[in-house]
């Protein structure tokens, strides 16, 4: 009651503030929410894209297909890691969720690849690099090169024209275990 309360006395009664301040929260919990209640009892050609929002909150992105399905993109945590993809049917029903940091994912990455077909099969990457003197610019994203606990760097390298030129792998800096 004290946290209603306290909204009260920030925005008056203005009802559509303190809902606006509630999905803030709600959004702040499912950026942070681990993977296993995130995903828990979503279920293909049941689950609706309301039940997937309420489940795992507001997408980063949403993809429109011309069949009109629907992607949503959630990249987890601002290092990476994981970002889940989760296909919607022109029916509004769940078709799928899938990682899409994984290496097959990564061997489809092929030279002219625009930045957009690259996105909508890996999402937002963890960093962005431009060079300059070479004209490239270099997305990259952290991920699981085992799967379990061996994090590590795959990089898209654009060139002046936003296609893939070609793309590499390296060790993650951060070393860290996830």
């Amino acid at each position: 009651m004290g946290l209603f309360a306290s909204l009260l006395a920030l925005f008056g009664c203005d009802q559509q503030q303190i809902d606006k301040v509630r999905q803030q929260a709600r959004d702040a919990v499912n950026a942070v929410k681990p993977d296993n209640l995130m995903l828990k009892d979503l279920k293909p050609g049941e689950s609706t894209e309301a039940d997937i929002r309420g489940q795992m909150g507001k997408p980063e992105i949403v993809w429109e297909n011309e069949d009109g399905s629907r992607r949503l993109e959630y990249p987890r945590s601002p290092g990476g890691l994981r970002t889940y993809m989760v296909d919607i049917g022109p029916d509004g029903k769940l078709r799928a969720v899938s990682q899409a940091l994984t290496d097959q994912n990564f061997q489809q990455v092929r030279p002219g690849m625009t930045k957009d077909d690259v996105r909508r099969l890996l999402g937002k990457p963890t960093s962005v690099a431009e060079y300059r003197l070479k004209r490239e610019e270099v997305w990259s994203w952290r991920w699981l090169e085992d799967g379990v606990n061996t994090s590590a760097l795959f990089n898209a390298h654009f060139g002046p024209d936003g296609r893939i030129v070609t793309t590499s792998r390296a060790p993650d800096p951060a070393g860290e275990r996830p």
